[in-house]
Formats: structure tokens, C-alpha cells, sequence
């Protein structure tokens, strides 16, 4: 089963910079009957980027298609046969890293398009991912503080705020984390007293200023949202 997608639009801007990036997409929140986004909230599920592109084009009178069953059988393959998974997943590195170098270009990883595991607590032969290629580039964004990655240096987390996680979203940037926020409209120049920058240039938030804001404009159904996911 191969895991990653690499032709999403937003990907594709991370080519300029010289990067090839690759992202896992599993089926979010517990959509596959499994959890894999323990800090979801009601705003985050409807914004979700799942259902964004072609994830989210169903027949008429269809609730599912065929990138939707492939993130729902990806997602029971990791909670139903991990180590077969995992096994997969280096395969699928692997060949992602011989790509990226075909085309001159770096490669980087980031496991939770669209869920938040905590990939550093899962290893093969006791070591995780990220030990296993100490010399590749991974990042995502995630909900969960206080979570054990400070002697990952090839890891890069960006904690996502949400309408009911405010004080965790400003903990966050408080510790120096970069925080991403959802915008209705133009980016401010600055939240939580920290510079703004804008996150929608590309995928590569491990490019990003320490300290900072990654502000992301609404997208899709965002643009609807009355929670108070969207700022």
C-alpha cells in the first residue's frame, strides 16, 4: 500500500525552495472507527483538510470515494497490523528519498497530514522514524503539548490553535513554539504578541522564524465556521 501523496498544490510550492515534500494522509479524528486526532475539536473536524481537493468529490449521493477508503484502509492497517505498517513506512521513506535525490531536490516528511499520533513513541527494533533517518527532515502540526520531541533535532512540530484550546495555543508560544492560526480574512501583523507570517507560501514549516505566529488564511469550509476555529 503506498502511504504518501506528493501532488498537492501547497507541496508543490516547497519545489521553489528545493524541497520535495511527501505527507501521510490518514482518516482524521475517528472517522475510521480509530482515533488518530486525540485533541480534535468540533471546529477543527469541520475545517479538516480531508475533504479538501479531490478527497472531498463524492459521486451524487455518495458520502465516500476512493482517496477516502484508501485513508480509512491506511488507518486500520496502523492500529490493526502496526508493525506491517511501520514496515511500509520505511519502504515508502526510503523510496521518497531516492525520488527527491532524482530530481535535485530535498526531501521532507510530514506523518500527519490530516491526523496527530505521536510518531516518536512507535519504534522498530527500538528505534522510531525519526532515528532511523537522523538525516531526513520531518515535520507536522499538532494539538498535543508536552510532547517528547526536544532531543529530535530532525523533527519539527507547529502547535495548531483551536476554538477551545486557547490557553494550550498561548503555553505554546509563551515556550518559544510556533503557534498556527486560522484567519477569516487578511493576516494580522501580529497575535498573541508575536509576528504574523504567512504559513499559505508553503508547507515547509520547519523553514519558519522561531518564535512566530504561522498564520493561514481559510479555506473551504473554514470560511463557514462559527466555532471560533477560524479567527
Amino acid at each position: 500500500m503506498k502511504l504518501f501523496t506528493t501532488g498537492n498544490p501547497k507541496l508543490m510550492k516547497g519545489e521553489k525552495k528545493g524541497y520535495l515534500s511527501f505527507v501521510l494522509h490518514l482518516a482524521p479524528a475517528d472517522l475510521s472507527g480509530k482515533n488518530t486526532c486525540p485533541k480534535a475539536t468540533e471546529g477543527c473536524k469541520m475545517a479538516c483538510l480531508n475533504t479538501a481537493g479531490r478527497g472531498g468529490i463524492f459521486k451524487k449521493g455518495e458520502s465516500t470515494n476512493v482517496i477516502q477508503q484508501a485513508r480509512i484502509r491506511k488507518t486500520k492497517m496502523f492500529f490493526e497490523n502496526r508493525g506491517a505498517f511501520l514496515m511500509d513506512l520505511v519502504r515508502d521513506i526510503k523510496a521518497g528519498v531516492k525520488q527527491a535525490e532524482k530530481q535535485g531536490l530535498t526531501p521532507a516528511f510530514r506523518l500527519n497530514g490530516t491526523s496527530d499520533i505521536s510518531w516518536e513513541k512507535y519504534t522498530i527494533d527500538g528505534k522510531n522514524i525519526f532515528q532511523m533517518f537522523p538525516d531526513v527532515q520531518f515535520y507536522d502540526y499538532t494539538k498535543i503539548r508536552g510532547r517528547k520531541v526536544s532531543g529530535i533535532p530532525n523533527y519539527h512540530l507547529t502547535f495548531s490553535r483551536a476554538e477551545s484550546n486557547e490557553m494550550d495555543a498561548r503555553l505554546a508560544a509563551a515556550d518559544g513554539m510556533n503557534v498556527a492560526v486560522v484567519f477569516k480574512k487578511d493576516l494580522p501583523p501580529t497575535y498573541f504578541g508575536k509576528t504574523v507570517v504567512n504559513g499559505d507560501d508553503t508547507d515547509l514549516r520547519f523553514l519558519d522564524p522561531r518564535g512566530v505566529i504561522v498564520g493561514l488564511k481559510a479555506k473551504g469550509k473554514a470560511k463557514k465556521d462559527t466555532s471560533g476555529f477560524v479567527v
